[in-house]
């Protein structure tokens, strides 16, 4: 039997999830390879990175596109279980869940119609070169990296969100030590500012920093307080980073104040992580040759 494609698993991994209960992904791998009776042989081929196994990445984009459509949730990385849609769809009992299936739930048509803009800014795959099939491929992986990774950063607490944007201001080459860091921000909760941290390791300035896990977007009036929070500490320089987004009044308000005031939204944060190997590990590299002409001259 071959191994069976991401959408023939999105059915059987839903009924796998319809007992409610949370799992890993490790026990939906186990279950499903013994639902498909597939082969030790099968079980271990491997993508051709050789990093990991075909069967357990179709079983990961099978989770991960029912998430996007909203049958699915992950409260923890490598763990996930089902939503009340996903148990909806199981009373419809259809005979198959596939993408044309999902494309009956709004999220998920946002999320293809996200994908769809970002592959038509490049160039036709019918013109494609391979190393541009490689970009795009790469990075509607580190898309959907930064999906995941910022509905991580979401479900844990303000505490860890706190230390999170320590580590990544110290990974950018802020804060000299992880140390003077940590302590500049727990020595400073007052007046509307979390955190304070050096601009460089020698400390000839600093910058203030707040950090907001919210939902909702930060408007305009969260902004000012935190400009007027920097006034009166006779700063020039701020940071404010949020998961969630910035209204376009409050961008157009840092643009004309003296104050220098950098936001982070939700998807700028999961991509500085990313870029600084904050939460993330490197799962697979693929090293593209080019002839060495030097080699074939002055023979």
């Amino acid at each position: 039997m071959a191994i069976p494609d991401y959408q023939s698993i999105m059915l059987p991994l839903l009924k796998f999830a319809g007992d409610q209960k949370e799992h890993s992904m490790r026990e939906a791998v186990e279950a499903l390879a013994a639902e498909f009776k597939l082969s030790d042989e099968e079980r271990k081929e491997l993508l051709p990175s050789g990093q990991q196994a075909v069967f357990d990445n179709r079983v990961g984009w099978a989770r991960t596109y029912m998430k996007k459509a909203g049958l699915l949730e992950s409260q923890r990385r490598g763990y996930f279980q089902i939503m009340e849609r996903g148990l909806d769809v199981l009373k419809e009992n259809p005979s198959e869940i596939n993408v044309k299936y999902l494309e009956q739930f709004p999220e998920f048509i946002e999320f293809r119609n996200l994908r769809k803009e970002k592959e038509e800014e490049k160039i036709e795959d019918t013109k494609a070169t391979p190393e541009e099939t490689i970009e795009s491929a790469y990075l509607q992986l580190r898309d959907e990296l930064a999906s995941e990774l910022l509905e991580h950063v979401k479900n844990m607490s303000p505490s860890f969100f706190e230390r999170l944007v320590v580590d990544l201001l110290v990974k950018m080459g802020y804060g000299g030590t992880r140390k003077d860091a940590g302590e500049a921000f727990q020595k400073s909760r007052d007046e509307g500012i979390d955190g304070i941290i050096r601009e460089d390791r020698l400390g000839l300035d600093v910058i203030y920093v707040q950090a907001k896990r919210w939902e909702n977007p930060v408007g305009r009036p969260e902004i000012q307080k935190f400009a007027g929070a920097l006034q009166g500490q006779r700063a020039k320089k701020g940071i404010f980073i949020t998961t969630s987004q910035f209204s376009k009044d409050a961008e157009e308000f840092v643009k004309k104040i003296d104050s220098k005031i950098v936001l982070i939204d939700g998807e700028s944060l999961a991509r500085f992580m990313i870029d600084h190997n904050i939460g993330v590990s490197p799962s697979s590299a693929y090293e593209i040759k080019r002839i060495d002409m030097d080699y074939f001259t002055g023979n």
